[in-house]
């Protein structure tokens, strides 16, 4: 008949140690030796019961250490404070406790306490505290053993024999860590260096890595941890890591499977443009770098277990693979998504950025794009055209060939000057053997008479017709080019829709940055097999002025403009995302040939350009005017009924100053003005065009109103300086004969405005070039400098920016150069970016400054 507990702790308490120390008795009867896991609740209830006996008290503080070592997680890592405690406990082990060395029989207990924990895996309760030591029947002390060397365990998994696997166990000496040796080895003493001593700490070692993956513990169950078989979800587990755990996997055993994102048309050719999902999204298995065949894909589907027989060796399939070989479709994708991953060589699977291969035709298209000069005979410059391509110009024109014969547009965005029209031309008559329709050029009222100029200098003989004006018609039109503005394609595009073009050219294409616009509207009805921009500003102010562009040239490779902004426009602009920024340019770059003056191999073809700022002072009447209109304006700003009247009076106040500082009659708007001694800026250009006439030079005098050039017009004609005026109300006709002039020398001075003569004109006669006042916009007033810096140039070229001091113009100008923030609203908004200004900030914008 068993005792009941209170009898049990009655009796004395014998420890004696077992092996694994799981199987450590306690003798609490004469009959009753209980594993120490089972015999925990007596000891726990002894250690506070007066009547036990010293040694089942004894013990039961042990076991409640054993067990705060346990919970804490250090039963295998003692401190210095854990080892102190045991050899206090060592000290104070009572007669008949146990036999052997006290601190060996305080260790082994420890131990089969941990490791009964870890066998029975309990819910541990909250701990006590130890009774005081002090309390218990003290020992005469033993000199301590000495210190194991400290190991490390390790699993070797072979192929077994009942079973596909089994899990060796290893012990490694962190001592000497090329001492290595399989624990059945050091368990029989057949390992120098790796002795008995070190038993507890590989027992130890295994109960640790038991918590992470539990069958591990099957390692205890015997009297030497030799090996284990495993079962396949074991093997599985393993598969995936195991942390603390290191494995070693046989070497006959291949791991070289591998998954790779990889996206491939389902049809040999598709549409990229027609909608169609012709194009999956999917994952592709390979062995190194061969993908699987369908017979091995479907063989690994087939078999479950964790490795699988591939080309006559067994290969782990890691539980992943096996999803990916299960369902390896991803998504099926639209031709531009398509084209955009095989592009950015990325995409998002899962809320993760992964790599992406592309296949088959589609990788075909996107090395034709990414990698044009691979494994093809470059394109060569056409017999017909009558003059020899610079090698910026052909590498053009070769660009501009590959993308329309895939039926791809691009938009070539060069510098002004640089020769887009020559290369269009030579474009033109690369393709006519196969597309023999006629090319529509789209540009502005401006350019049509450089085009028909250009095209009879560089390809005599090709039918060239005005489709402009009174009369207009397209009767007869079988080849050739054929040119009209934006303001005619706008009326007449169901005509010009209903043709058959070769290749459809929109000239300075900044005029349809704005997709809403009746003109960039009436451009998309124009079909044609391929469609080139022409621009020197691709991105003037915003990127979805780039996605107008693009989605003109290359439907839907941005997709819709909600969409644009929401994944590239607002992540790059807004969040200054350098990586989203940099798989956009992946992107585009293909689609968008951009090149710059500064560019190796086409600067050295164009003489020097020297910019510079000249500072002027404000004559006593100007600063008088801009004193009382700062005052004044700033007094109704802040006065203002709603921010509408608010923005309004901003606005019209940054005006007013600008024209004050050209010139005070432009501001009064005085009918008869006296012009001397007014302003600062007429009087130095008198200086300026004093030397530049004396050196026999030309210049260009950019203004951005009218109202300022006719003043100016007046002034250098009283003077009896010839000139000439061209702006936005100039008649076509009227304006190529102003260029004529001044190209042939008969006008020194050419004066402008800035918005209706800043693109198109080829002014290379001039080699000064003179902003009498800013625009803000550096982009725009470097196309008005490049009418003069521009290929044909033979001479240095001088720009001078005309800035009056202490004023705003100054303050915006070291803005622009600074490149700050508010520059960067200014180059996207002009006047309209000060507008949100508070009043402080925008007085100390304004304010006069001595």
């Amino acid at each position: 008949m068993r005792l009941t507990e209170e009898e049990l702790g009655q009796w004395v308490a014998e420890f004696r140690p077992g092996s694994p120390p799981r199987t450590g008795r306690v003798r609490l009867a004469e009959d009753e030796w209980l594993p120490v896991a089972e015999a925990l609740p007596v000891l726990s209830r002894a250690r506070r019961n007066p009547a036990a006996h010293p040694a089942a008290a004894y013990w039961g503080t042990v076991a409640v250490f054993g067990l705060q070592l346990v919970t804490a997680g250090r039963a295998s890592a003692l401190t210095t404070a854990d080892e102190e405690r045991v050899r206090r406990f060592a000290e104070a082990m009572p007669e008949r406790a146990g036999f052997g060395d006290p601190v060996d029989l305080v260790r082994e207990f420890l131990d089969a306490v941990a490791d009964g924990m870890n066998a029975a895996a309990p819910v541990l309760p909250s701990l006590p505290a130890l009774t005081s030591l002090s309390e218990l029947t003290t020992w005469k002390p033993k000199p301590e053993p000495p210190v194991a060397p400290e190991v490390r365990v390790s699993l070797r998994i072979e192929f077994g024999r009942t079973r596909l696997f089994r899990a060796v166990l290893q012990v490694h000496s962190l001592i000497d860590p090329a001492l290595v040796a399989d624990a059945a080895e050091v368990w029989a003493g057949r390992v120098d260096g790796l002795g008995p001593e070190v038993k507890a700490g590989v027992l130890a070692a295994i109960r640790r890595s038991a918590v992470a993956w539990p069958p591990v513990g099957r390692l205890l169950e015997t009297e030497a941890p030799e090996d284990i078989q495993l079962a396949d979800e074991e093997v599985l587990r393993l598969l995936g890591g195991v942390p603390g755990i290191e494995v070693h996997w046989p070497k006959e055993l291949g791991r070289g499977l591998s998954a790779r994102a990889e996206v491939a048309a389902t049809a040999e050719r598709p549409s990229f443009f027609g909608g169609d999902k012709a194009f999956a999204f999917q994952w592709r298995l390979a062995l190194g770098d061969d993908p699987l065949t369908e017979a091995e894909l479907e063989q690994l589907t087939e078999s479950r277990r964790p490795v699988v027989r591939l080309r006559e060796k067994w290969t782990l399939v890691p539980p992943d693979l096996r999803r990916k070989a299960d369902k390896p479709t991803i998504a099926v994708l639209g031709g531009m998504d398509a084209l955009e991953v095989a592009l950015t060589g990325s995409a998002v699977v899962a809320g993760q950025r992964l790599p992406v291969r592309a296949a088959g035709w589609l990788e075909h298209m996107r090395g034709r794009i990414a990698e044009p000069d691979t494994g093809r005979e470059p394109v060569q410059p056409p017999v017909e055209l009558a003059a020899t391509l610079r090698d910026y110009q052909l590498r053009g024109l070769r660009w501009l060939a590959r993308m329309t014969e895939l039926g791809l547009g691009g938009c070539l965005a060069d510098d002004m000057g640089l020769g887009k029209t020559i290369t269009v031309i030579a474009l033109h008559l690369h393709r006519r053997p196969d597309f023999p329709g006629p090319t529509l050029v789209v540009c502005p009222a401006s350019l049509l008479g450089n085009w028909e100029r250009e095209i009879h200098r560089f390809a005599p003989g090709v039918e060239v017709r005005r489709y402009h004006g009174n009369g207009r018609s397209l009767e007869g039109v079988e080849g050739g080019f054929v040119l009209t503005t934006y303001g005619t394609m706008r009326l007449d595009s169901a005509v010009l829709a209903g043709f058959a073009w070769g290749l459809v050219v929109a000239d300075e294409a900044q005029h349809v940055k704005n997709p809403r616009s009746g003109t960039a509207k009436a451009l998309r009805t124009i079909p044609a097999p391929a469609r080139v921009a022409l621009t020197g500003t691709p991105v003037e102010n915003t990127l979805a002025e780039l996605w107008a562009v693009l989605d003109w040239t290359t439907p839907g490779l941005l997709g819709s403009l909600p969409a644009f902004r929401t994944r590239w426009a607002k992540r790059i602009e807004g969040a200054k995302d350098t990586a989203v920024a940099d798989r956009f340019a992946r992107l585009v770059r293909p689609f968008l040939l951009r090149r710059r003056k500064s560019d190796p191999g086409i600067a050295p073809e164009l003489p020097p350009k020297t910019e510079t700022d000249q500072p002027v002072s404000l004559t006593r009447e100007q600063a008088a005017l801009y004193q009382a209109t700062v005052r004044e304006s700033l007094a109704a700003i802040k006065d203002s009924d709603g921010p509408m009247a608010r923005r309004g009076r901003i606005v019209s106040l940054l005006i007013a100053l600008k024209q004050i500082c050209n010139h005070p009659a432009q501001f009064l708007k005085e009918a008869e003005p006296k012009l001397e001694n007014r302003s600062g800026k007429l009087e130095l250009l008198d200086e300026l065009l004093a030397t530049i006439l004396a050196e026999d030079g030309a210049v260009l005098v950019f203004t951005q109103y009218v109202t300022m050039a006719r003043l100016l017009e007046q002034h250098l004609d009283a003077r009896g300086i010839p000139t000439q005026l061209l702006h936005g109300g100039t008649p076509v006709p009227q304006r190529e004969q102003l260029v004529q002039r001044f190209q042939d020398g008969e006008v020194p001075v050419f004066l402008l405005s800035l918005k209706a003569a800043g693109t198109g004109l080829n002014l290379t006669r001039a080699d000064h070039v003179v902003h009498y006042d800013r625009w803000w916009n550096p982009a725009v007033e470097d196309q008005a400098t490049d009418r003069a810096y521009r290929i044909g140039q033979t001479r240095p070229v001088q720009v001078h920016r005309l800035i009056a001091e202490g004023t705003v113009e100054d303050r915006i100008a070291e803005l622009i150069a600074a490149k700050k923030d508010l520059a960067d609203s200014v180059l996207s908004a002009g006047e309209a970016a000060f507008t949100e200004l508070t009043d402080a900030e925008l007085a100390d914008l304004v304010e006069l400054r001595r």
